[in-house]
Protein backbone atom coordinates (compact mmCIF):
# COMPACT_ATOMS: atom_id res chain seq x y z
CA UNK A 1 0.00 0.00 0.00
CA UNK A 2 3.14 2.39 0.75
CA UNK A 3 4.46 1.68 -2.32
CA UNK A 4 1.53 2.30 -4.54
CA UNK A 5 0.78 5.73 -2.82
CA UNK A 6 4.54 6.78 -2.86
CA UNK A 7 4.72 5.78 -6.74
CA UNK A 8 1.28 7.73 -7.39
CA UNK A 9 2.96 10.70 -5.76
CA UNK A 10 5.87 10.48 -7.37
CA UNK A 11 3.69 10.40 -10.76
CA UNK A 12 1.90 13.20 -9.65
CA UNK A 13 4.88 15.44 -8.78
CA UNK A 14 6.20 14.66 -11.87
CA UNK A 15 3.43 15.42 -13.69
CA UNK A 16 3.07 18.97 -12.21
CA UNK A 17 6.87 19.55 -12.61
CA UNK A 18 6.01 19.11 -16.54
CA UNK A 19 2.74 21.41 -16.14
CA UNK A 20 5.24 23.99 -14.36
CA UNK A 21 8.27 24.10 -16.25
CA UNK A 22 5.28 24.27 -19.66
CA UNK A 23 3.79 26.85 -17.74
CA UNK A 24 6.90 28.77 -17.18
CA UNK A 25 8.19 28.43 -20.93
CA UNK A 26 4.62 29.74 -21.74
CA UNK A 27 5.40 32.95 -19.36
CA UNK A 28 8.79 33.46 -20.06
CA UNK A 29 9.22 33.37 -16.22
CA UNK A 30 12.56 32.20 -14.65
CA UNK A 31 14.60 33.39 -17.91
CA UNK A 32 16.66 36.15 -17.67
CA UNK A 33 19.05 36.22 -20.43
CA UNK A 34 16.97 38.59 -22.81
CA UNK A 35 16.89 42.49 -21.69
CA UNK A 36 14.02 43.13 -21.52
CA UNK A 37 13.08 40.38 -18.77
CA UNK A 38 12.45 42.31 -15.43
CA UNK A 39 15.48 41.66 -13.51
CA UNK A 40 17.19 42.91 -16.41
CA UNK A 41 15.12 46.03 -16.80
CA UNK A 42 15.98 46.86 -13.29
CA UNK A 43 19.20 47.46 -13.59
CA UNK A 44 18.71 49.84 -16.90
CA UNK A 45 18.85 53.41 -15.46
CA UNK A 46 15.94 55.61 -15.77
CA UNK A 47 16.12 58.76 -18.37
CA UNK A 48 15.19 61.53 -17.96
CA UNK A 49 15.36 65.11 -19.88
CA UNK A 50 14.68 68.52 -18.94
CA UNK A 51 14.55 70.47 -21.66
CA UNK A 52 14.16 74.67 -21.59
CA UNK A 53 12.68 77.08 -23.97
CA UNK A 54 14.68 80.13 -25.01
CA UNK A 55 17.17 79.91 -22.02
CA UNK A 56 20.15 81.64 -22.76
CA UNK A 57 23.73 81.14 -21.77
CA UNK A 58 23.61 83.35 -19.24
CA UNK A 59 20.41 82.84 -17.83
CA UNK A 60 21.36 80.40 -15.11
CA UNK A 61 22.81 81.39 -12.20
CA UNK A 62 25.33 78.94 -12.23
CA UNK A 63 26.57 80.87 -15.34
CA UNK A 64 26.91 84.55 -13.09
CA UNK A 65 23.17 85.34 -13.49
CA UNK A 66 21.39 88.04 -11.79
CA UNK A 67 18.26 85.19 -11.97
CA UNK A 68 18.07 82.80 -9.15
CA UNK A 69 17.76 78.80 -10.23
CA UNK A 70 18.73 77.40 -7.14
CA UNK A 71 17.73 73.70 -8.20
CA UNK A 72 19.53 73.77 -11.23
CA UNK A 73 22.67 75.46 -9.85
CA UNK A 74 22.34 72.38 -7.53
CA UNK A 75 22.07 70.11 -10.11
CA UNK A 76 25.08 71.45 -11.59
CA UNK A 77 26.78 71.46 -8.63
CA UNK A 78 26.70 67.84 -8.30
CA UNK A 79 26.81 66.72 -12.11
CA UNK A 80 29.08 67.02 -14.66
CA UNK A 81 28.51 70.91 -16.66
CA UNK A 82 28.98 70.48 -20.23
CA UNK A 83 30.53 73.96 -21.16
CA UNK A 84 30.87 73.64 -24.37
CA UNK A 85 27.65 71.76 -25.55
CA UNK A 86 25.77 72.50 -29.28
CA UNK A 87 22.62 72.21 -30.23
CA UNK A 88 20.69 74.26 -33.68
CA UNK A 89 19.72 77.90 -33.57
CA UNK A 90 16.20 77.24 -33.22
CA UNK A 91 13.66 74.78 -31.36
CA UNK A 92 12.62 72.39 -33.58
CA UNK A 93 15.95 71.09 -35.52
CA UNK A 94 17.16 70.71 -32.01
CA UNK A 95 13.99 68.86 -30.84
CA UNK A 96 15.02 66.81 -34.51
CA UNK A 97 18.81 66.17 -33.73
CA UNK A 98 18.12 64.80 -30.27
CA UNK A 99 15.81 62.24 -31.16
CA UNK A 100 17.12 61.29 -34.63
CA UNK A 101 21.40 61.10 -33.51
CA UNK A 102 21.43 63.28 -36.42
CA UNK A 103 21.47 66.82 -37.70
CA UNK A 104 17.95 67.81 -38.38
CA UNK A 105 19.32 69.75 -42.10
CA UNK A 106 19.36 65.65 -43.45
CA UNK A 107 15.90 65.56 -42.64
CA UNK A 108 14.73 69.04 -44.74
CA UNK A 109 13.70 70.59 -40.89
CA UNK A 110 16.05 73.85 -40.99
CA UNK A 111 13.94 76.18 -38.72
CA UNK A 112 10.66 76.16 -36.25
CA UNK A 113 7.46 74.04 -37.80
CA UNK A 114 5.24 76.82 -38.11
CA UNK A 115 2.87 74.97 -40.62
CA UNK A 116 0.38 71.78 -40.73
CA UNK A 117 1.48 70.93 -43.80
CA UNK A 118 5.74 71.92 -42.95
CA UNK A 119 7.48 68.46 -43.15
CA UNK A 120 8.18 66.55 -40.23
CA UNK A 121 9.98 63.72 -39.03
CA UNK A 122 9.95 60.84 -40.97
CA UNK A 123 7.37 57.90 -40.81
CA UNK A 124 10.31 55.59 -41.22
CA UNK A 125 13.06 57.39 -38.87
CA UNK A 126 14.10 55.11 -35.88
CA UNK A 127 13.76 57.73 -32.60
CA UNK A 128 15.20 57.77 -29.46
CA UNK A 129 12.66 56.73 -27.53
CA UNK A 130 11.19 54.01 -29.79
CA UNK A 131 14.73 52.37 -30.01
CA UNK A 132 14.63 52.47 -26.18
CA UNK A 133 11.20 50.81 -26.33
CA UNK A 134 12.79 47.73 -28.09
CA UNK A 135 14.68 46.80 -24.74
CA UNK A 136 11.96 47.44 -22.75
CA UNK A 137 11.82 51.05 -21.65
CA UNK A 138 9.01 52.63 -21.00
CA UNK A 139 8.22 56.47 -22.99
CA UNK A 140 6.67 59.60 -21.84
CA UNK A 141 6.75 63.10 -23.06
CA UNK A 142 5.52 65.67 -21.53
CA UNK A 143 5.34 69.66 -22.54
CA UNK A 144 6.49 70.75 -26.13
CA UNK A 145 6.54 68.77 -29.24
CA UNK A 146 7.05 71.20 -31.77
CA UNK A 147 7.90 68.26 -34.38
CA UNK A 148 4.60 68.21 -36.19
CA UNK A 149 1.57 70.44 -35.37
CA UNK A 150 -1.16 67.44 -35.58
CA UNK A 151 -2.06 64.47 -33.30
CA UNK A 152 -1.13 62.52 -36.72
CA UNK A 153 2.35 63.36 -36.37
CA UNK A 154 2.43 63.75 -32.53
CA UNK A 155 4.84 61.94 -29.94
CA UNK A 156 2.43 58.74 -30.34
CA UNK A 157 3.74 58.56 -33.89
CA UNK A 158 7.64 58.21 -33.33
CA UNK A 159 7.72 56.12 -30.31
CA UNK A 160 6.13 57.94 -26.70
CA UNK A 161 3.42 55.73 -25.28
CA UNK A 162 2.41 58.38 -23.68
CA UNK A 163 2.13 62.39 -24.35
CA UNK A 164 1.19 65.70 -22.98
CA UNK A 165 1.25 68.91 -23.22
CA UNK A 166 1.02 71.13 -26.69
CA UNK A 167 1.79 70.25 -29.78
CA UNK A 168 2.73 73.37 -31.60
CA UNK A 169 6.08 75.79 -30.71
CA UNK A 170 4.93 78.49 -28.07
CA UNK A 171 1.29 79.21 -26.30
CA UNK A 172 -0.53 81.57 -24.57
CA UNK A 173 0.67 80.18 -20.79
CA UNK A 174 -3.16 79.90 -19.48
CA UNK A 175 -5.19 79.42 -22.79
CA UNK A 176 -3.07 76.72 -23.85
CA UNK A 177 -3.74 77.90 -27.67
CA UNK A 178 -1.07 78.58 -30.50
CA UNK A 179 -0.76 82.57 -31.32
CA UNK A 180 -3.30 81.77 -34.16
CA UNK A 181 -5.98 80.71 -31.72
CA UNK A 182 -5.34 76.71 -32.88
CA UNK A 183 -5.91 74.15 -29.78
CA UNK A 184 -2.25 72.79 -29.22
CA UNK A 185 -3.19 71.53 -25.93
CA UNK A 186 -3.81 67.41 -25.44
CA UNK A 187 -2.86 64.04 -23.88
CA UNK A 188 -2.58 61.14 -25.64
CA UNK A 189 -3.10 62.86 -28.86
CA UNK A 190 -7.13 63.91 -27.89
CA UNK A 191 -7.04 67.81 -27.50
CA UNK A 192 -8.10 68.48 -24.08
CA UNK A 193 -8.92 72.16 -22.26
CA UNK A 194 -7.12 72.85 -18.67
CA UNK A 195 -7.26 75.42 -16.43
CA UNK A 196 -3.81 76.32 -15.12
CA UNK A 197 -0.39 77.64 -15.95
CA UNK A 198 1.62 75.51 -18.23
CA UNK A 199 4.88 75.55 -16.51
CA UNK A 200 2.91 74.30 -13.51
CA UNK A 201 0.84 71.57 -15.44
CA UNK A 202 3.71 70.43 -17.46
CA UNK A 203 5.14 69.55 -13.92
CA UNK A 204 2.45 67.67 -12.09
CA UNK A 205 1.47 65.38 -15.28
CA UNK A 206 4.87 64.31 -15.08
CA UNK A 207 4.86 63.52 -11.19
CA UNK A 208 1.35 62.06 -11.72
CA UNK A 209 2.70 59.83 -14.34
CA UNK A 210 5.51 58.90 -12.41
CA UNK A 211 3.94 58.16 -9.30
CA UNK A 212 0.93 56.51 -10.69
CA UNK A 213 0.79 55.78 -14.13
CA UNK A 214 4.18 54.38 -15.14
CA UNK A 215 5.01 50.41 -14.68
CA UNK A 216 6.97 50.57 -11.48
CA UNK A 217 8.86 47.28 -12.59
CA UNK A 218 10.03 49.02 -15.75
CA UNK A 219 13.15 51.96 -16.09
CA UNK A 220 11.47 55.15 -17.96
CA UNK A 221 12.54 57.61 -20.78
CA UNK A 222 10.52 61.19 -20.11
CA UNK A 223 11.35 64.00 -21.43
CA UNK A 224 10.08 66.85 -19.95
CA UNK A 225 10.13 69.81 -22.13
CA UNK A 226 9.24 73.30 -20.44
CA UNK A 227 7.48 76.25 -22.78
CA UNK A 228 9.22 78.79 -20.36
CA UNK A 229 11.02 80.97 -20.51
CA UNK A 230 9.54 81.22 -24.10
CA UNK A 231 7.61 84.19 -24.69
CA UNK A 232 4.56 85.28 -24.20
CA UNK A 233 5.63 85.97 -20.55
CA UNK A 234 2.90 85.41 -18.40
CA UNK A 235 4.21 84.85 -14.79
CA UNK A 236 2.35 84.73 -11.62
CA UNK A 237 2.21 88.13 -9.74
CA UNK A 238 4.08 86.44 -6.49
CA UNK A 239 7.03 85.40 -8.85
CA UNK A 240 7.71 88.92 -10.85
CA UNK A 241 7.51 90.36 -7.42
CA UNK A 242 10.69 88.77 -6.48
CA UNK A 243 12.71 90.75 -8.83
CA UNK A 244 11.79 94.20 -8.19
CA UNK A 245 15.34 94.81 -8.83
CA UNK A 246 14.85 94.27 -12.55
CA UNK A 247 14.20 97.63 -13.99
CA UNK A 248 13.61 96.59 -17.17
CA UNK A 249 9.85 95.36 -17.34
CA UNK A 250 10.09 92.38 -20.13
CA UNK A 251 13.44 90.99 -18.32
CA UNK A 252 11.54 91.23 -14.53
CA UNK A 253 9.15 89.53 -16.22
CA UNK A 254 11.37 86.82 -18.02
CA UNK A 255 13.50 86.62 -14.92
CA UNK A 256 10.36 85.57 -13.21
CA UNK A 257 9.16 82.67 -15.60
CA UNK A 258 13.23 81.24 -15.53
CA UNK A 259 12.52 80.97 -11.52
CA UNK A 260 9.56 79.61 -11.76
CA UNK A 261 10.34 76.70 -13.98
CA UNK A 262 13.34 76.38 -11.84
CA UNK A 263 11.04 76.04 -8.91
CA UNK A 264 8.65 73.18 -10.66
CA UNK A 265 11.77 71.34 -11.59
CA UNK A 266 12.97 71.46 -8.75
CA UNK A 267 9.50 69.70 -7.47
CA UNK A 268 10.16 66.96 -10.08
CA UNK A 269 13.40 66.17 -8.37
CA UNK A 270 12.48 66.20 -5.42
CA UNK A 271 9.69 63.62 -6.29
CA UNK A 272 12.63 61.01 -7.83
CA UNK A 273 14.62 61.52 -4.51
CA UNK A 274 11.12 60.94 -2.64
CA UNK A 275 10.14 57.63 -4.52
CA UNK A 276 13.56 56.35 -4.45
CA UNK A 277 14.41 56.91 -8.23
CA UNK A 278 16.81 59.67 -8.17
CA UNK A 279 20.17 57.34 -7.39
CA UNK A 280 19.48 55.03 -10.73
CA UNK A 281 18.83 57.95 -12.97
CA UNK A 282 20.36 59.55 -15.87
CA UNK A 283 19.50 63.54 -15.63
CA UNK A 284 20.33 65.67 -18.57
CA UNK A 285 19.39 69.12 -18.73
CA UNK A 286 19.12 71.26 -21.50
CA UNK A 287 18.31 74.13 -23.41
CA UNK A 288 16.96 73.97 -26.96
CA UNK A 289 18.62 77.47 -28.20
CA UNK A 290 20.00 79.98 -27.11
CA UNK A 291 18.66 83.13 -25.69
CA UNK A 292 16.06 85.79 -27.90
CA UNK A 293 16.91 89.53 -27.97
CA UNK A 294 13.89 91.09 -28.16
CA UNK A 295 9.87 90.05 -29.59
CA UNK A 296 7.68 92.34 -31.29
CA UNK A 297 4.28 90.72 -32.28
CA UNK A 298 2.01 91.76 -34.84
CA UNK A 299 -0.97 90.02 -34.83
CA UNK A 300 -0.20 87.53 -32.95
CA UNK A 301 -3.11 86.03 -29.50
CA UNK A 302 -5.07 88.79 -30.26
CA UNK A 303 -2.83 91.13 -29.27
CA UNK A 304 -3.28 90.27 -26.05
CA UNK A 305 0.94 89.57 -25.33
CA UNK A 306 4.38 91.31 -25.17
CA UNK A 307 6.14 93.51 -27.08
CA UNK A 308 9.56 92.66 -25.21
CA UNK A 309 11.94 94.67 -25.72
CA UNK A 310 14.76 92.01 -23.45
CA UNK A 311 14.37 88.88 -23.29
CA UNK A 312 17.26 86.23 -22.53
CA UNK A 313 20.87 87.40 -21.97
CA UNK A 314 23.99 85.13 -24.03
CA UNK A 315 26.44 87.46 -22.13
CA UNK A 316 29.71 86.63 -23.14
CA UNK A 317 28.63 84.89 -26.37
CA UNK A 318 27.63 86.66 -29.40
CA UNK A 319 24.40 86.45 -31.06
CA UNK A 320 21.04 84.92 -30.74
CA UNK A 321 19.13 83.12 -31.62
CA UNK A 322 18.74 81.57 -34.64
CA UNK A 323 21.86 82.51 -35.76
CA UNK A 324 24.67 80.03 -35.97
CA UNK A 325 27.03 82.21 -33.52
CA UNK A 326 28.11 81.04 -29.98
CA UNK A 327 24.88 82.76 -28.71
CA UNK A 328 22.84 81.16 -30.75
CA UNK A 329 24.00 77.40 -30.63
CA UNK A 330 25.87 77.06 -27.55
CA UNK A 331 23.70 76.66 -24.63
CA UNK A 332 23.85 75.59 -20.87
CA UNK A 333 23.18 71.84 -20.18
CA UNK A 334 24.46 69.13 -17.58
CA UNK A 335 24.53 65.86 -17.23
CA UNK A 336 23.94 64.05 -14.16
CA UNK A 337 24.54 59.72 -13.20
CA UNK A 338 25.65 58.81 -9.71
CA UNK A 339 28.18 56.88 -9.53
CA UNK A 340 28.69 57.37 -13.69
CA UNK A 341 29.88 61.37 -13.86
CA UNK A 342 31.53 62.71 -11.28
CA UNK A 343 30.82 66.52 -10.06
CA UNK A 344 32.81 69.10 -12.23
CA UNK A 345 32.73 70.92 -15.88
CA UNK A 346 33.64 69.37 -19.33
CA UNK A 347 35.06 71.64 -21.52
CA UNK A 348 35.05 69.18 -24.93
CA UNK A 349 33.07 70.05 -27.72
CA UNK A 350 29.37 68.23 -27.67
CA UNK A 351 26.48 68.29 -29.47
CA UNK A 352 23.40 67.29 -29.66
CA UNK A 353 23.27 64.45 -31.60
CA UNK A 354 26.06 62.75 -29.23
CA UNK A 355 23.37 62.08 -26.53
CA UNK A 356 21.22 59.24 -28.56
CA UNK A 357 24.33 56.90 -29.19
CA UNK A 358 25.59 57.94 -25.74
CA UNK A 359 22.42 56.98 -24.20
CA UNK A 360 21.69 53.63 -26.20
CA UNK A 361 25.42 52.48 -25.69
CA UNK A 362 25.13 52.96 -22.00
CA UNK A 363 21.71 50.71 -21.91
CA UNK A 364 23.48 48.47 -24.53
CA UNK A 365 20.81 48.76 -27.56
CA UNK A 366 21.46 48.91 -31.14
CA UNK A 367 22.59 52.15 -32.58
CA UNK A 368 20.83 52.52 -35.93
CA UNK A 369 22.92 52.77 -38.77
CA UNK A 370 22.27 56.33 -39.93
CA UNK A 371 22.92 58.06 -36.47
CA UNK A 372 26.02 60.57 -37.18
CA UNK A 373 26.59 61.14 -33.29
CA UNK A 374 29.17 59.76 -31.26
CA UNK A 375 28.76 57.71 -28.28
CA UNK A 376 31.17 60.09 -26.15
CA UNK A 377 29.67 58.69 -22.42
CA UNK A 378 32.94 56.43 -21.87
CA UNK A 379 34.79 59.21 -22.93
CA UNK A 380 33.53 61.85 -20.70
CA UNK A 381 33.90 59.66 -17.49
CA UNK A 382 37.61 58.35 -18.36
CA UNK A 383 38.43 62.31 -19.14
CA UNK A 384 39.28 61.41 -23.07
CA UNK A 385 39.41 64.52 -25.65
CA UNK A 386 36.77 64.04 -27.94
CA UNK A 387 37.24 64.46 -31.38
CA UNK A 388 34.04 65.63 -32.60
CA UNK A 389 32.98 67.35 -36.02
CA UNK A 390 29.91 69.40 -35.36
CA UNK A 391 27.75 70.55 -38.47
CA UNK A 392 24.90 72.94 -37.99
CA UNK A 393 22.78 74.45 -40.56
CA UNK A 394 20.13 76.73 -39.44
CA UNK A 395 17.92 78.81 -41.37
CA UNK A 396 19.96 82.00 -41.73
CA UNK A 397 23.32 80.48 -41.45
CA UNK A 398 25.68 77.20 -41.54
CA UNK A 399 28.67 76.21 -38.89
CA UNK A 400 31.41 73.38 -38.76
CA UNK A 401 32.94 73.30 -35.47
CA UNK A 402 36.42 71.35 -35.91
CA UNK A 403 37.92 72.25 -32.21
CA UNK A 404 39.21 74.36 -32.20
CA UNK A 405 38.21 76.05 -35.38
CA UNK A 406 34.85 77.36 -36.21
CA UNK A 407 33.90 78.58 -39.54
CA UNK A 408 30.60 80.09 -40.30
CA UNK A 409 28.92 80.85 -43.33
CA UNK A 410 26.57 83.08 -44.37
CA UNK A 411 24.27 82.92 -47.17
CA UNK A 412 24.66 85.58 -49.57
CA UNK A 413 21.78 88.35 -50.60
CA UNK A 414 21.17 88.98 -53.80
CA UNK A 415 24.50 88.75 -56.17
CA UNK A 416 26.63 89.19 -53.42
CA UNK A 417 28.58 85.71 -52.17
CA UNK A 418 28.51 83.57 -49.16
CA UNK A 419 30.59 85.34 -46.48
CA UNK A 420 32.76 82.82 -44.37
CA UNK A 421 34.26 83.63 -41.15
CA UNK A 422 37.07 81.73 -39.37
CA UNK A 423 37.17 81.86 -35.35
CA UNK A 424 39.40 80.24 -33.10
CA UNK A 425 36.75 79.19 -30.83
CA UNK A 426 39.07 78.25 -27.26
CA UNK A 427 40.61 81.03 -27.25
CA UNK A 428 38.00 83.36 -28.48
CA UNK A 429 34.47 81.86 -27.52
CA UNK A 430 33.46 85.98 -28.27
CA UNK A 431 34.10 85.36 -31.84
CA UNK A 432 35.29 88.66 -32.00
CA UNK A 433 38.44 88.13 -34.22
CA UNK A 434 37.37 86.77 -37.80
CA UNK A 435 40.31 84.89 -38.73
CA UNK A 436 39.58 84.08 -42.19
CA UNK A 437 41.88 86.51 -44.05
CA UNK A 438 44.65 85.57 -42.28
CA UNK A 439 43.95 81.93 -42.53
CA UNK A 440 43.20 80.88 -45.99
CA UNK A 441 44.20 77.45 -46.25
CA UNK A 442 42.25 76.79 -43.03
CA UNK A 443 38.98 78.57 -44.04
CA UNK A 444 39.82 76.75 -47.48
CA UNK A 445 39.80 73.19 -45.63
CA UNK A 446 37.15 74.02 -43.30
CA UNK A 447 34.95 74.92 -46.48
CA UNK A 448 35.49 71.52 -48.01
CA UNK A 449 34.34 69.75 -45.12
CA UNK A 450 31.05 71.70 -44.54
CA UNK A 451 30.47 71.11 -48.07
CA UNK A 452 30.32 67.45 -47.70
CA UNK A 453 28.01 68.19 -44.92
CA UNK A 454 25.61 70.22 -46.92
CA UNK A 455 25.51 68.12 -49.88
CA UNK A 456 24.00 65.22 -47.57
CA UNK A 457 21.38 67.55 -46.39
CA UNK A 458 17.81 66.47 -47.21
CA UNK A 459 16.72 70.02 -49.16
Amino acid sequence: MFTVKFLSKIKINILGGILLIAFCMLLGCGTKTKPEDTESQRELPNILFVILDDAGWNDVGYNGSEIRTPHIDELAKNGLQLNRFYVAPTCSPTRAALLTGMPASRLGILAPISGKGEKTLPDSIITLPAQLKTIGYQTALFGKWHLGLQPANGPSAYGFDYSYGFLHGQIDQYSHEYKNGDPSWHRNGEFISEEGHATELIGKETIHWLRYKRDSLKPFFAQVAYSAPHFPLQEPKEWVETYAEIENDSRRDFAAAMSHVDDDMGKLLAELKAMELSENTLIIFMSDNGGMENWYPEEQYEGKHGPNDVLGDNTPLRNWKSSNYEGGIRVPAIISLKDKFKAGVSNEFISVTDLMPSILEMVNADIPSNVEGAAIFDDLVNGAQLKNEIYIRGHKQQSLIKAPWKLVRTPGQGNRSAEFELFHIENDPEESKNLSDMMPDRVSELKKLMAIHINRDQL
